[in-house]
């Protein structure tokens, strides 16, 4: 058809009419009636939408694959061949639940050839789903994912966001090291060791950038488990790898960067604002935590969509 502002292949099947401009829908894709695609979209060979379906704008829709009522597609989103998405946890021939759940692929996200999506699911924006991924459970933004589970293997960037990195620390008592990620910085704290052990002492005023009100302890983390996801409004946090080793994502909306906390003389120094993510936890791995203030459930961010906003508004993005 070529009398549209969209196009479908002779060979292609499309009842909906809520198509944008530029979209193309090729050889023996069939879209039902109710289906709302949206702009320069291109939706491949052997390709079949539902009635239910949304999918936004610059979307890519590789062959083999069939978006079910329910499923949710945010702009620039790429689905790789043969991926399959799923809308009932409990399927039985001819019986129907009263609604499918939903499930969401937000923007910028891209899902590998062959990977299996469950139903009710989220995958966070810019997040990149492996090839033969099966997705049981949320995924958030910006991660990388791989395996039957997925679990996450490591965090990426999106556009205009500077590549992950993971920093050396100088060895001097005092020395920091600005990650230009609104306002981090690594620390070189104390440290003794002799015969006796090793002594790591901390001086409330001196060693920390604010006095604390409030610390606390994450331990027994299974190394393929994520803690955090969240950023503070105005809780100030300085993080310590008390035991073992773990990575921490720093994001403020526009600049990203990895660190590993490796020893109890190397601290984290993390303003509000600021996005955190700690992950990749070796067996036994302690994580101190210090805060500026006392716990306060709203001081919380705990959307990343929503921490955006507040960057954006806050003149950071």
């Amino acid at each position: 058809m070529t009398d549209k502002a969209f196009f479908v292949h002779e060979r292609g099947i499309c009842e909906s009419s809520q198509i944008g401009q530029g979209t193309r829908i090729w050889a023996f894709a069939h879209v039902l009636a109710g289906a709302t695609i949206g702009s320069n979209c291109n939706i491949c060979d052997h390709v079949f939408i539902e009635n239910d379906v949304v999918v936004g704008n610059d979307v890519t829709i590789k062959s083999g694959v069939q978006l079910w009522d329910g499923v949710r597609v945010g702009d620039r989103v790429f689905v790789g061949p043969n991926a399959t998405f799923t809308n009932d946890r409990f399927p039985r021939s001819k019986q129907y639940p009263d609604t499918f759940l939903l499930t969401t692929v937000e923007e910028g996200a891209s899902i590998g050839a062959n990977a299996t999506i469950l139903p009710g699911i989220t995958i966070g924006r810019q997040a990149m789903i492996g090839a033969g991924a099966v997705v049981t459970k949320n995924v958030p933004a910006n991660a990388v994912v791989v395996g039957n589970p997925a679990v996450i293997v490591g965090y990426q960037t999106g556009p205009q966001v500077e590549p992950m990195v993971t920093q050396t620390m100088p060895g001097r008592v005092g020395d920091r090291l600005a990650l230009d990620v609104g306002g981090c910085e690594l620390w070189r704290l104390p440290h003794f060791g002799d015969l006796r052990g090793e002594l790591a002492p901390l001086e409330f005023g001196s060693n920390l950038p604010f006095t604390p009100l409030r610390s606390f302890l994450v331990y027994g983390v299974p190394s393929d488990k994520v803690r955090g996801e969240h950023a503070h409004r105005e809780c100030h946090q300085f993080l310590i790898a008390a035991h073992g080793r773990l990575s921490v994502v720093v994001d403020d909306g526009k600049n990203r960067k990895e660190v590993s906390l490796t020893e109890p003389s190397i601290g984290l120094y993390m303003p509000p604002g600021v996005w955190g993510i700690q992950y990749k936890f070796l067996a036994d791995t302690t994580l101190l935590v210090m805060a500026s203030h006392t716990y306060d459930a709203s001081d919380y961010i705990r959307d990343y969509s929503q921490f955006l906003q507040t960057t954006q508004h806050n003149g950071r993005g």
